[in-house]
């Protein structure tokens, strides 16, 4: 299922039921297509065909980039916005895997060393709370 920073509503119901029922979850989407990889900006482009040039159209991108922007500034000092994002999914108990696009040897590795370094404290859960988003894009025609 679709799990991140920003898309935390399987916590409400679904995450217990998976508890109760001994079922795993495989989170995906941890980087909200890329938006929390840390290389995405206002003025990213997409070469057609790519699904992400209709999704994250001028008014989607600019909404998300705002999101991400205050997301930012609330960083460890150290800590990129892949990290945060990897190791809050890992903070989960429900949460069994996790699927990670991963293009390049150095991002395995450095995903690895992510899982390795576990789930972040009790208090940077906490304030990663008030960044949940419930989403609501604008048509994929726009």
């Amino acid at each position: 299922m679709i799990y991140n920073l920003f898309d935390q509503n399987p916590e409400d119901e679904l995450f217990g039921v998976c508890e109760e029922l001994k079922v795993g979850v495989i989170a995906r989407v941890p980087l909200d297509e890329g938006s929390l990889g840390g290389k995405m900006t206002r003025a990213s482009t997409f070469p057609e065909g790519d699904w992400r040039k209709g999704y994250f159209n001028p008014k989607n991108l600019s909404e998300t980039m705002d999101r991400v922007d205050r997301l930012r500034a609330e960083l460890p000092e150290g800590m990129g916005l892949p990290e945060l994002a990897i190791r809050f999914i890992l903070s989960q108990p429900a949460v069994s895997t996790i699927i990670v696009g991963m293009r390049k040897p150095e991002h395995v590795r450095g995903n690895l060393a992510l899982s390795d370094a576990g789930g972040l404290d009790a208090g940077l859960i906490e304030t990663m709370r008030k960044h949940r988003w419930e989403r609501h894009p604008v048509p994929w025609s726009d």
